[in-house]
């Protein structure tokens, strides 16, 4: 490497295998001082495991020479999260962030932190979290989440940071407050690389390199990118058998309700803070809802109390589908009438399982499959993967699969046992555009053909579907609109 010319990364014939598939081929770029990348492309595209071979994560083919000491100083922020209680574990379950006893054996943001040390008053004041010191780590929203992520990843003073898809699941201001953060970063002289969509580069950016399918399409300065990107989104291909689809969906599927959920006057405490104040909402049969709000404004505790996972569902006057909660029906008996996918269910389903097991693991609202399937069920999983066009993927262990190719699959795991009610946060997380329009097509189609009612939850007002007319936001725990 040529030290006159600053070249910090120079990457040549970058190729990475998984098993006896090709997931990137013969990536090459260059990146000099003071110039920062984005990593653009289509899900699947192999964007993370490039990401993963530039931090050493990942066993790569070619090279990657770094100048030192930039080198030496590598963060690498991963799209989930993860954490260990004070037991030291970190066998957590999704539901387990609603039960405030659990709280008690969970870190707070400020241990988190000083595990790391360094100046972390800091930290959180340039990441706008000091309001969260003081929060149990199982009890932060997912865009709190990714902050927090952010904040100890500068606590360990990089040289090199390396953000995959660091803006997903954050709200408008968290994401214009990151934009900030990312290019004041960029102006203290840290290099960034990015993971990210057209949609959300930094100003700071000043390269960027489109994947597809594992193959490099371009590298091209940030204003050229920008200037041709409005002009290059085109509807994709059709992902799914839309008339198969038509077919298969039961307008009814044997459930008569009038109201699918009916609360009054909610209220929903952990300690002395309240999540939800005083929530009144009603959902009849076939009505398709957007709710929305910011980071930590109570709606994943609102979802809960609906899909039966949070205990406090009890001590309030919660009806499901005309049935008020604690009237002897089982957690069970909720969950059989509901399609549910989150960024919580995403981050702790079984990664071991294959494609298959996790869409039939919805037959049994189970976070991976556990039972014998009999020759029907087997039928039932490989009609809806073939009509989703997730077949492909049958063998594919979740692990072996893109972030986004994992959410299209739990996607069609809520759709498997064609349920009335379907509860879908954040489903397109993650997506490239023309993905993301194929999966709102979908639900879409599913949602008017078979009659579903749904409740729909996405920080981008306009990535929603057409389906949708009504509207519910939620602020500080309680209805603003």
């Amino acid at each position: 490497m040529n030290a006159g010319m600053d070249i910090i990364i120079e990457a040549k014939n970058v190729t990475v295998n998984r098993g006896a598939n090709i997931v990137i081929r013969d990536i090459s770029f260059s990146l000099k001082k003071g110039n920062h990348l984005a990593i653009n492309g289509n899900s699947g595209g192999g964007k993370t495991t490039l990401g993963l071979a530039i931090a050493g994560r990942a066993y790569y083919k070619g090279s990657i020479d770094i100048t030192e000491p930039y080198g030496q100083r590598i963060s690498w922020i991963e799209q989930q999260h993860h954490f260990k209680n004070l037991s030291n574990t970190s066998d957590f379950y999704y539901q387990q962030r609603f039960n405030s006893s659990d709280a008690e054996d969970a870190q707070t943001v400020q241990q988190a932190l000083e595990e790391i040390g360094g100046d972390i008053a800091s930290v959180l004041q340039t990441m706008k979290i000091e309001y969260l010191a003081d929060e149990p780590l199982i009890q932060l929203s997912n865009g709190e989440n990714k902050k927090l992520q952010l904040a100890k990843a500068l606590l360990q003073e990089p040289y090199i940071l390396i953000m995959d898809q660091p803006f997903i699941g954050l709200d408008a201001d968290s994401r214009k407050d990151l934009h900030q953060i990312i290019n004041h970063l960029a102006d203290q002289g840290l290099v960034i690389i990015l993971i990210t969509t057209p949609d959300e580069i930094p100003s700071c950016i000043t390269q960027v390199l489109v994947l597809e399918n594992g193959i490099q399409q371009s590298l091209t300065d940030s204003q050229s990118f920008n200037s041709n990107y409005s002009n290059s989104v085109k509807p994709g291909p059709k992902t799914f058998d839309e008339q198969l689809l038509k077919e298969f969906l039961s307008p009814q599927n044997g459930v008569d309700f009038e109201y699918a959920i009916r609360m009054k006057n909610v209220t929903i405490t952990y300690g002395e803070k309240k999540i939800l104040a005083g929530v009144d909402w009603d959902v009849k049969n076939g009505d398709r809802w957007l709710l929305s709000g910011p980071n930590g404004a109570g709606k994943s505790t609102l979802l809960s109390l609906v899909t039966g996972d949070n205990p406090q569902a009890y001590a309030n006057d919660i009806y499901l589908f005309d049935t008020k909660r604690g009237s002897g029906e089982s957690i069970w008996d909720i969950k059989r009438k509901i399609g549910f996918l989150s960024p919580e269910l995403h981050l702790f389903f079984d990664q071991g399982c294959s494609a298959f097991e996790a869409i039939a693991s919805g037959l049994f609202d189970t976070i991976g499959l556990f039972r014998q399937l009999n020759d029907e069920q087997v039928e039932l999983v490989d009609h809806w993967m073939k009509i989703t066009g997730t077949h492909n993927l049958r063998q594919k262990r979740l692990f072996e699969l893109s972030a986004g190719q994992q959410r299209i699959v739990l996607l069609v795991r809520a759709l498997v046992k064609n349920p009335p009610l379907l509860i879908l946060d954040e489903p397109c997380q993650g997506l490239d555009k023309e993905r993301e329009a194929g999966l709102l097509e979908l639900i879409n189609t599913v949602c008017l053909f078979g009659n579903k009612t749904m409740v729909f939850v996405t920080h981008y007002a306009n990535d929603r579907p057409d389906c949708i007319k009504n509207f519910i936001a939620l602020e500080k725990g309680k209805v603003v609109s």
